[in-house]
């Protein structure tokens, strides 16, 4: 399976941040890859919940919607939609929806872990304040292999990706806005973290460089990790995106050679 990242730096201009991610995912497409992500947040990264709210879509309806859906048709490719805010009934998610190369949506992940912090002296960020938590685990299929979701804050949380591999994941895919805080130390060593005890290549594509008018940060560095836990494709300090294949048969060796699945307990 070939994989292309898309590592974005988006802003409150819903249309802009579009224009961009069709630019960016066309480029991608060069590479002929199976399956092409986006980050978290990829059609507007906002600054409170009036913004967020305002940009939301009620599925199938929206631009964002249908853009991924035409991109997925265009390029003939897997298009994991990193997430946009979907509008269900009153309630509002961040949610990431999955296209097959026909253009037809194939997966619906609502985030489960909301980032909700405060920091005596510091920030203060509650994302339960604008996004209400999801519940199901889910999974779709991609060149015959099976891919896990789970959206940025999800990758603190192991019994999530230990229930992904319990389910087949093979590959897992985690879109992002990581703060650059938090990021330049947590996000490479908890991506690798999963990545080994689940023996998946972990998939990690996040938002890049300052937005909400220079006030807040992404950390970027987006990257793929083999089930080793090593890191074999890397997005730069920038926008843009990077192509790896990845290699089934190794997963398969790591799995047979260190049988951590079949050890569970608890």
């Amino acid at each position: 399976m070939k994989i292309s990242i898309v590592q974005m730096n988006s802003q409150g201009d819903k249309a802009a941040n579009i224009a961009a991610a069709k630019d960016l995912v066309a480029k991608a497409a060069e590479d002929r890859p199976d399956l092409i992500v986006l980050p978290e947040y990829w059609a507007l990264l906002g600054d409170g919940p009036a913004e967020f709210h305002a940009s939301a879509e009620a599925f199938p309806e929206g631009e964002a919607y249908a853009a991924m859906a035409e991109l997925a048709r265009r390029h003939a490719v897997t298009l994991h939609g990193g997430s946009i805010v979907e509008k269900h009934g009153n309630a509002f998610h961040n949610t990431t929806v999955v296209f097959a190369p026909d253009g037809s949506e194939i997966a619906r992940y609502r985030k489960i872990h909301l980032f909700d912090v405060d920091v005596p002296g510091g920030v203060s960020h509650r994302e339960s304040a604008t996004i209400a938590p999801g519940s199901d685990i889910v999974t779709y299929r991609c060149k015959g292999r099976t891919v896990g979701c789970a959206i940025c804050y999800d990758i603190r949380f192991p019994e999530l990706f230990r229930a992904l591999r319990d389910r087949g994941a093979e590959v897992i895919v985690l879109p992002a806005a990581f703060t650059l805080m938090t990021g330049k130390d947590h996000w490479e060593v908890l991506a690798r973290a999963r990545a080994i005890e689940t023996q998946t290549h972990f998939v990690a594509v996040g938002q890049y460089g300052t937005h909400a008018g220079g006030r807040k940060a992404c950390f970027g560095h987006s990257m793929v990790i083999d089930p080793w836990g090593h890191v074999t494709a890397q997005v730069g300090d920038h926008v843009g995106h990077t192509t790896v294949t990845i290699n089934h048969e190794y997963r398969d060796r790591v799995r047979q050679n260190v049988p951590v699945h079949n050890h569970h307990v608890l």
